[in-house]
């Protein structure tokens, strides 16, 4: 099937990029982490084998994101939450697998609190949900100042720029949290984590499954796998996650 694009107004005038498969359902959705965008690799290979099986497939760009409009600077976990409502509401149809890279994790996860129906299960590709509270915890004198001081501190990171970490996204990361209490989710879970990831914690999958309430959640720890778990056998055990999570 051939992939079409087009942008979505989410009803303030700033406009979100996205592609899609037309196809049979339940569809995929891919939710990218901080940052990132809906070219990545895991996307790529996600919306080739969506194409490849005839199954519906929807990825996007949280505002300040990609090709999508916005700050970057002014958004944070609520308000990407919200554009991928928006844009999983007006694009897909019924409930979709979610399948949430890192920040992706935490955004489906408040997806499926917030409207459960949209939810026939979640894939978790090293899912950082409540990691601006890591975040906030190892924050040397110097960021505080700059938080402080400017409203924003940027972060050094190993996969290009230093990322900017403004005071409203960790004050909203607080009020975002999934993690403090069981978390009513009864649809397939699988979490997929590298145990060599030095942004995610692997601790980080055995929490959610115990947070999650619901009894079909599989934890997959790859024992050399890092963060991005982007290699050709990491894709690999991703095609064979979502396809039986979807149903074949």
């Amino acid at each position: 099937m051939r992939e079409e694009s087009g942008r979505l107004d989410r009803g303030d005038g700033v406009e979100l990029a996205w592609r899609r498969v037309a196809g049979r359902g339940p569809g995929v959705v891919f939710l990218g982490g901080f940052r990132s965008d809906m070219t990545g690799t895991k996307a790529e290979e996600l919306a080739a084998f969506c194409a490849e099986t005839g199954r519906a497939f929807l990825r996007f760009d949280y505002s300040g994101h990609g090709a999508s409009g916005g700050d970057f600077e002014a958004g944070c976990i609520g308000r990407w939450a919200a554009d991928a409502e928006a844009a999983i509401g007006a694009l897909a149809e019924g409930p979709q697998v979610l399948v949430g890279s890192s920040m992706g994790g935490w955004i489906s996860l408040l997806l499926a609190r917030r409207r459960p129906e949209l939810v026939a299960g979640f894939v978790g590709v090293a899912a950082a949900p409540d990691f601006t509270l890591r975040i906030e915890a190892a924050l040397t004198g110097e960021a505080r100042a700059a938080l402080d001081a400017t409203g924003v501190w940027h972060r050094p990171s190993a996969y290009g720029d230093p990322y900017p970490i403004t005071q409203g996204l960790l004050q909203d990361g607080r009020r975002q949290l999934v993690l403090d209490a069981p978390f009513p989710l009864d649809v397939p879970v699988r979490l997929l984590q590298g145990q060599r990831d030095p942004d995610v914690p692997w601790e980080t999958a055995l929490r959610i499954a115990e947070t999650v309430t619901g009894d079909d959640v599989h934890v997959v720890l790859v024992k050399d796998g890092d963060h991005r778990l982007s290699r050709e056998q990491d894709l690999g055990l991703l095609r064979r996650v979502v396809a039986e999570v979807a149903g074949g």
